[in-house]
């Protein structure tokens, strides 16, 4: 018998307007038994969330994720950092990215995969600067008009 499983994409839409995206990678997260309950709820954000080394391990930071209604005393901590899981190589490529100037590391977009874990997709990302948002801006507007016309 098969389960109805609601899709769950929790996006980061400031992401593609701030910043130029360049590498995709899908990393698994190391999450508390209530933070899993909270995410299938939808209850997590993440607009300021940014990812950054320590000890040589990637962890998210400044992601929310609300605490779990139904949960006591074992609730989680909403802003904690958490530990990314990524193989060794990608780690490394990743560490020597962010280790250039004007580079950063920032998830886009949190979903439950089709067995049921929570993954993490994180880009490569450099900062836009002003004259490159009014540009995004002036795109979005032409493709909205040209759907309208058609």
């Amino acid at each position: 018998m098969k389960t109805n499983k609601k899709n769950i994409e929790i996006t980061n839409r400031k992401a593609s307007y701030l910043y130029h995206l360049t590498d995709r990678y899908t990393a698994g997260l190391v999450l508390a038994g209530t933070e899993i309950k909270s995410i299938r709820e939808g209850k997590a954000g993440l607009n300021d969330a940014y990812c950054a080394f320590l000890n040589h391990e990637l962890w998210v930071l400044n992601m929310h994720i609300a605490a779990y209604r139904l949960g006591t005393y074992y609730n989680h901590s909403a802003m904690r950092q958490r530990k990314l899981l990524l193989n060794r190589r990608e780690l490394r490529k990743l560490e020597r990215a962010a280790n250039d100037t004007g580079i950063t590391i920032i998830p886009t977009k949190l979903f439950i995969n089709e067995n049921g874990y929570a993954k993490l997709e994180i880009y490569v990302a450099k900062g836009k600067k002003l004259y490159d948002k009014r540009e995004s801006i002036k795109q979005r507007d032409i493709s909205r008009d040209l759907d309208r016309r058609m």
